[in-house]
């Protein structure tokens, strides 16, 4: 069962990265490129990113289990599993509960943020803040476990990963705040922390349950 908690963790962050690459190549009238990934929530056809979201949170979540039981004792064994869980809790809720339009989508949303929001979109802003800084936090104690364990390789790693995951981020953020030379590439500097972060867990996951075979191949 662990095992596949784990691979869990590298299957749940492909499903939801694919999901808005391709949803947002192809949805009419949506721009990648300066549009939030969550805009793909609203619409008609909102409800493929709503699954996106809930499967590659509920996924994300159980892998967070596995990665507790894996991890057994030592540096980053229990903060680390619950931070990667807050990310795929805060994915759900997320999903469940949608942004308002924003960003210019769907047509005749504001350009930036809106200056007024709905509880649900508060709510949604609420699980996306988690996500983004709750990644970047487990990234940074996991790093300290590779640290621990001489794996100065993926320590090093963990930790450029949270350091250009937040950057992009904050970068995303400012645009709509109210740096309107970044509005152009909102949408590009968020794929960058979510790809970044993402790819972190998937490969992490990975590496792992490689982990957690081998120990139980010699067991």
């Amino acid at each position: 069962m662990t095992r596949w908690l784990l691979l869990g963790g590298v299957i749940g962050p492909v499903v939801f990265v694919a999901a808005f690459l391709v949803l947002g190549a192809t949805r009419e009238g949506y721009d990648a490129a300066r549009t939030m990934v969550s805009q793909l929530s609203l619409g008609d056809q909102g409800w493929q990113m709503i699954a996106a979201f809930v499967v590659g949170g509920v996924l994300i979540a159980g892998f967070a289990v596995g990665l507790r039981e894996a991890l057994g004792g030592g540096p980053g064994s229990r903060w680390g599993p619950i931070l990667v869980g807050a990310v795929g809790v805060g994915l759900v809720v997320a999903g469940i509960f949608v942004t308002d339009p924003a960003l210019g989508y769907p047509a005749g949303a504001p350009t930036g943020f809106p200056t007024a929001s709905s509880s649900h979109g508060v709510i949604h802003l609420l699980a996306a803040l988690g996500v983004f800084v709750g990644l970047p936090a487990a990234e940074i104690v996991m790093a300290r476990r590779f640290r621990a364990d001489g794996n100065g390789g993926w320590a090093l790693y963990s930790w450029l990963t949270a350091g250009v995951g937040l950057a992009a981020y904050a970068l995303a953020v400012a645009g709509p705040s109210g740096v309107d030379a970044l509005l152009p590439v909102v949408g590009i500097m968020q794929r960058i922390s979510i790809v970044v972060g993402f790819g972190w867990i998937a490969q992490l996951a990975w590496h792992v349950s490689r982990g957690s075979a081998a120990a139980a191949a010699v067991a």
